[in-house]
């Protein structure tokens, strides 16, 4: 009986995954659990598969997003909070041969930074807004979001959101989806095989509208915050999957016309 070796089995014939090679060879410093990594990495292998790598610009501003640039093996400039698709807009007018997308989280994009999402996604500016949804500010102590749902606990609201006094949360994926100037806005998650596959498609679309001018492309990725909402890993994917999902269903909002 032939005796197979490790060599045999990483012979490119045989190689099933690997990992890609636009991911910085260090540990990510997420929490355990959360979606940013996975997110992370299809965003890489998107950008590695479509051979863009010198033509790509990320912008990342304040929260878990500005950790990007430790871990991403491309350009990366950073903007003040909530600012991203301001700095971003001025990257692709100065630079329009270039692929450039935003990443932000739900208190920077929805909050903060409001008035900068809703005037790019109606002048169309042709880019890609990456919008991770957690529901809860992550990195800066857990504080209600926009997005937070009612009922959701949060450091600054400890019995669950009170839309009577806070508010109801604020839907920017469908908001953005009414404007002219967005192509492509669509609502993924990460944390399925199944999931991942259909964010990876979502994202390379994202960057190829944006790139034959079709206006801005917005990906919504709903993920979780075990730490921040006090759970295991396992508890808040299941958290999300019965909380978040109904108030945040998954799918496509708006293609373009052609699709």
């Amino acid at each position: 009986m032939a005796v197979i070796t490790r060599e045999d089995i990483i012979k490119p014939e045989n190689l099933v995954y690997k990992r890609t090679s636009l991911l910085v060879d260090c540990a990510l410093s997420y929490c355990p659990g959360c979606g940013h990594g996975t997110a992370h990495r299809m965003l890489m292998e998107v950008i590695e598969e479509m051979g863009i790598q010198s033509k790509t610009i990320g912008v990342a501003p304040v929260g878990c997003s500005v950790l990007a640039y430790e871990f991403l093996d491309i350009d990366v400039q950073q903007a003040a909070h909530g600012r991203a698709p301001a700095l971003a807009t001025a990257i692709k007018r100065l630079m329009p041969e270039k692929y450039v997308f935003t990443y932000q989280g739900d208190g920077d994009l929805a909050a903060i930074g409001t008035c900068e999402t809703i005037h790019a996604c109606n002048r169309g500016e042709n880019f890609v807004i990456i919008f991770i949804n957690n529901g809860i500010y992550g990195m800066t102590g857990g504080q209600m979001a926009p997005t937070t749902l009612p009922g959701m606990k949060a450091s600054t609201c400890p019995y669950g959101r009170d839309t009577e006094i806070m508010g109801n949360p604020l839907k920017i994926t469908e908001l953005v989806a009414t404007l002219p100037g967005t192509c492509y806005v669509t609502r993924q998650s990460v944390h399925t095989p199944g999931n991942v596959r259909k964010t990876k498609r979502a994202l390379r679309k994202a960057f190829e509208y944006s790139y034959a001018k079709k206006g801005l492309s917005f990906v919504e990725i709903v993920s979780n915050c075990n730490s921040g909402w006090k759970m295991t890993p396992v508890q808040s994917n299941k958290w999300m999957e019965e909380n978040m999902f109904p108030f945040f269903p998954l799918g496509d909002i708006k293609v373009p016309a052609a699709e």
